[in-house]
């Protein structure tokens, strides 16, 4: 392994040895990442830096090596590992999701028979309890049942973990059991240098679901990975499929995209033994090549380094990053919903570039970072992410939104010029439904990210949007991964919505109240940008054709005209994981329209009345498809619409009911999927008293406040909201200017300033 250059090693052991200032805030004692693991959150308790390459967290497992204890590896209720794996995505819906690469496994005992012929995962892997497990920001450490230990950090793009034997013990790497299993994978130890290297060639997420995921059974990355060892090995060997190879150095081969007996005992993999009863283990990623990860590790990780020595700096890095936002005032139980929701919300974009500037392109090829982006990132769940947590990022770190927007459009710029909806990685892989890009783009810019290259990005999303592309007429992946950015885009220009029988989408309603959502966004941007954006304007207003006057709901046509029938504002039938009672209030560009066709202003605040309250008055928190679910995104702007309807205390009440009645500590902590930081964003943005008027613009709602004083460092925004936690508002002032609207304009984000929110019981 090529020797750190002697300047730099003392560079990063002295910044490792640097003791943290008493007078530097820290609010990572709030964080706990357990937070969403249970209940359908989905999040991942292992060790991550903000916006890390490399995540290093457990694989459960619920008895099938084929399969996993959780959507994303980890559940609180599966207390039975297999590895510890170190790529991961924060709170993805598929089950299995996505990646969780190459799990590493302290074993303790004999190699006996290959591991990957342990298709129950009876032998090689072990239990634990909730007591010997210990999950802070930056580290992770837990005792297993069989003895072995594990005490894991990690940098950027490399970890250092420390795992320690009752007796001599090994450590298996697990090359090609990823969460969805792997075409290929390969493993290379030598003995000589102390080191194991090798990859896995993987993608496939959603590849299991049942509507439409078999067409995402494909691959689109390969993750490089090196590691190297702080003790000899004295035994080693490899496995292929249900062969063991005791001193074999070498090993390939994937186990499919497959599940059950279709995959199990397919698979490669290695295994180093240790005289010793503790090794500290040191690891470098890269998606571009070996050589890369050579790089990652040895820039990021000093070779005499030790585990608590990268989770000091860990914690530090996490530290800086929650100051984005400081709190004061609130229990120890809100300041830690708040700042482990802030925590989950800065997990992602997650970096796909090296420390030399080259990163994985859509098309696969390696490239290398264009000047003035600083790094290219990855992972974007569109559908999600637009409705608060892009606006979050860019409102909180403009610089990362904005190399964020330059990394979407140079994969879209790769990907042919479409911009997918779902990116994993670098991969396309069309999950859900819409045009999400168009959005996420407009609004982080409204928001301050000007980092990118605006104009080419609305040149390409506007093509998008008015010449109809052959993927549009693709059925591959339908309904719930349909390859075209905008599905049928003729049809849709003729007849003014997106006809359910010929959509080539998920469903034709949902697609139109999408669509409508992206052509506005494009029409602000365009604005922005000295463009014209009257066309785009029209059609934002197409969401009107859906809207059916005899049910009073959004409602699917076909392309003859007619209403798709039998209607019921609870189905999903022309709709994408919600009904259309949810849908029919996804307008939030144009409220005052949508409360004209309901009847008035009045009549839409009281249909808005019944939507958040049971018949008995209690609260609607899920389960109810005629009413407001906070586990999904498509409703999750609507306790804000009152606002517009000229009823802003029921806003300040429904924001805080919902926020503390779905939210809170514990591992049960989250409503819902977190979808890469979405659901973690609108408590954000809800504890702050301030939410996006629409997607793609900077205009903020403007609700109760939970905390007396809270600061957006970047911004130089004070929101102070004396008589918190009360739920009522009195007053707001901008500047001692009082506000007559319960928003406030775009310039508050541009100028910053004293916003100060009375509020009254």
């Amino acid at each position: 392994m090529r020797a750190l250059p002697v300047v730099l090693v003392a560079v990063l052991t002295a910044a490792l040895a640097t003791p943290a200032s008493a007078a530097v805030r820290d609010d990572t004692r709030f964080v706990d990442p357990l937070i969403g693991s249970a209940g359908g959150g989905n999040t991942y308790p292992g060790a991550v830096r903000p916006f890390g390459m490399i995540s290093w967290s457990p694989t459960s497992t619920r008895g099938d090596q084929t399969n996993t204890g959780a959507a994303n590896g980890y559940a609180y209720d599966a207390t039975r590992v297999r590895g510890f794996s170190l790529t991961h995505v924060n709170g993805a819906g598929c089950h299995p999701g996505a990646a969780g690469d190459v799990p590493i496994m302290p074993h303790v005992g004999a190699i006996t028979s290959s591991p990957t012929a342990d298709t129950k995962d009876q032998v090689y892997a072990s239990d634990f309890t909730h007591v010997d497990e210990i999950a802070e920001p930056g580290r992770y450490r837990v005792g297993l049942k069989s003895g072995a230990r594990a005490d894991l950090s990690v940098t950027t793009r490399a970890g250092i973990g420390e795992f320690s034997f009752p007796a001599e013990g090994s450590l298996l790497f697990r090359v090609s059991n990823s969460l969805n299993g792997s075409e290929d994978a390969e493993i290379t130890i030598d003995p000589a240098t102390n080191t194991v290297s090798g990859s896995v060639l993987t993608g496939a997420f959603c590849g299991r679901r049942a509507n439409g995921g078999t067409n995402n059974q494909k691959t689109y990355y390969r993750l490089y990975f090196t590691a190297s060892f702080d003790r000899p090995i004295t035994s080693y060997g490899t496995w292929v499929n249900s062969e063991l190879r005791p001193g074999t150095t070498t090993a390939s081969g994937g186990e499919g995209y497959l599940t059950g007996n279709n995959r199990a005992g397919k698979g490669s993999g290695g295994y180093v033994s240790f005289a010793d009863t503790k090794v500290t283990t040191r690891v470098g990623i890269s998606y571009t090549s070996a050589e890369a990860a050579r790089r990652n590790l040895a820039a990021e990780i000093p070779q005499h380094a030790a585990v608590s020595d990268v989770a000091q700096e860990a914690r530090k890095a996490w530290a800086k990053q929650l100051r984005a936002v400081e709190v004061d005032g609130g229990t120890a139980d809100e300041r830690t919903i708040f700042y482990s929701a802030l925590y989950h919300a800065f997990l992602q974009p997650n970096v796909a570039s090296d420390v030399d500037g080259t990163y994985l392109g859509s098309d696969r090829k390696v490239r290398k970072l264009a000047p003035g982006q600083r790094v290219q990132y990855g992972n974007f769940s569109g559908w999600d992410q637009y409705r608060a947590h892009t606006q979050l990022l860019a409102l909180l770190e403009p610089q990362v939104a904005g190399d964020y927007a330059q990394s979407l459009l140079n994969l879209a710029l790769q990907n042919g010029g479409v911009w997918d909806r779902w990116v994993h990685v670098n991969g396309p892989t069309h999950v859900m439904t819409g045009d999400p890009s168009a959005p996420a783009v407009a609004g982080m810019y409204a928001m301050g990210a000007r980092n990118f290259d605006v104009n080419a990005a609305y040149d390409s999303l506007l093509r998008q949007a008015t010449v109809p592309h052959p993927d549009g007429l693709s059925d591959k992946g339908c309904p719930g991964q349909c390859e075209g950015q905008r599905p049928n885009l003729a049809e849709y220009l003729r007849l003014g919505s997106a006809p359910h029988d010929t959509c080539h989408c998920w469903g034709g309603a949902a697609e139109t109240l999408e669509d409508a959502v992206a052509d506005q966004a494009l029409a602000d941007l365009a604005r922005r940008l000295g463009r014209s954006g009257e066309e785009l304007q029209k059609r934002a207003a197409w969401w009107r054709n859906t809207f059916n006057p005899a049910t009073g709901y959004q409602q699917a046509r076909k392309a003859d005209g007619s209403w798709v029938a039998p209607f019921n504002p609870a189905s999903d039938l022309g709709f994408a994981q919600g009904s259309s009672a949810t849908y029919t209030w996804m307008v939030p560009h144009d409220v005052q329209g949508l409360a004209e066709v309901m009847g008035g202003e009045d009549v839409a605040a009281a249909r808005l009345d019944a939507f958040f309250h049971r018949a008995d008055g209690s609260w609607a928190t899920g389960g109810d498809a005629l009413r407001y679910d906070p586990t999904n995104e498509p409703g999750i702007h609507t306790p804000w619409i009152y606002n517009e309807l000229g009823k802003p205390r029921q806003t300040q009440e429904t924001v805080r009911a919902m926020a503390r009645l779905v939210y809170r500590t514990g591992p049960g902590g989250l409503p819902g999927n977190d979808d890469l930081g979405t659901m973690s964003a609108w408590y954000v943005f809800a504890a702050l008293g301030l939410y996006p008027r629409t997607p793609s613009s900077a205009e903020l709602h403007v609700s109760s406040p939970m905390f007396p004083k809270a600061r957006i460092v970047q911004r130089g925004i004070t929101v102070l909201a004396p008589g918190a936690p009360n739920i009522h508002v009195r007053d707001v002032r901008w500047d001692g200017r009082r506000q007559a609207q319960p928003w406030l304009p775009e310039e508050f984000v541009q100028r910053g300033g004293v916003l100060r929110v009375e509020l009254t019981s």
